[in-house]
């Protein structure tokens, strides 16, 4: 590649054609390609390297604790997880009719892996995502409201054409939480799509956020229409766990003389 060509594709930005121009050049003389056919390939490989930075770009910005896939998950440990039922949200049907879902089960069997899977699938197939975890996101309002920052976080949550809750249930809330959490629910409502994970069900939120009409309000709006995924099984987290050897008996003496 000659350097005043070299200097055009830089300032062009077309550094996925600038890469694979040589081989592109050497394949068009062997197989002695059309000049429209060797545009086609080169343009391909400009998309294909934008593609993969405009996946690595939202991937950052969904901020996932870990980049889980579903095919990570170990389907065979509980398997009253029908996994089609996820593959299905990985699909993205849900966020195209702007539906809501929700896991529900105890600590241990998957919930974070799969949501997260979820989103990095949905990722892929050119959607915006953002994770958080339930206190991470109260946290993130509350400091920003107190900073007159409110609107400008709000909007973090409210952008995505996916948002992920995760944790929901593992312990109490502060004050005022309800609040905030109501309103990102009820601004998404039917205009984006919401993920939550809970460790608790349903009815105990009401405890959880120490506001039983607000969490009223919140199912009211975020069941309407949304997927209920209900997860039972055994914890990952204690799989392996050596269990306590058994004691083995001692011989009881002998009686013979």
């Amino acid at each position: 590649m000659n350097v005043n060509l070299s200097d055009a594709l830089k300032k062009l930005s077309l550094s996925g054609l600038a890469k694979c121009l040589d081989v592109r050049l050497q394949e068009a003389t062997s197989n002695r390609l059309t000049h429209a056919e060797f545009l086609e390939l080169v343009l391909q490989d400009e998309l294909a390297v934008r593609h993969d930075r405009q996946i690595e770009r939202r991937t950052r910005a969904a901020c996932f604790r870990d980049q889980k896939t579903l095919q990570d998950f170990d389907w065979d440990f509980n398997r009253n997880i029908r996994r089609k039922l996820f593959f299905d949200l990985a699909a993205g049907e849900f966020v195209r009719h702007r539906r809501d879902a929700i896991l529900v089960g105890p600590p241990g069997v998957g919930k974070s892996h799969l949501c997260q899977a979820i989103g990095l699938a949905l990722i892929k197939a050119g959607y915006d995502v953002f994770y958080r975890s339930i206190f991470d996101a109260v946290r993130d309002l509350l400091h920003d409201e107190a900073f007159e920052g409110h609107d400008k976080v709000m909007a973090k949550y409210l952008k995505p054409d996916l948002l992920i809750l995760d944790d929901m249930g593992m312990k109490s809330l502060p004050k005022r939480s309800g609040e905030f959490l109501f309103e990102i629910i009820m601004r998404r409502h039917e205009v984006k799509s919401t993920l939550m994970t809970s460790n608790r069900p349903l009815e105990d939120w009401g405890k959880l956020i120490s506001d039983v009409p607000t969490a009223t309000a919140i199912l009211d709006r975020f069941l309407q229409a949304a997927e209920i995924l209900e997860l039972t099984g055994k914890s990952y987290r204690l799989r392996g766990t050596p269990t306590s050897p058994k004691s083995t008996p001692r011989p009881e003496p002998s009686t013979e003389s």
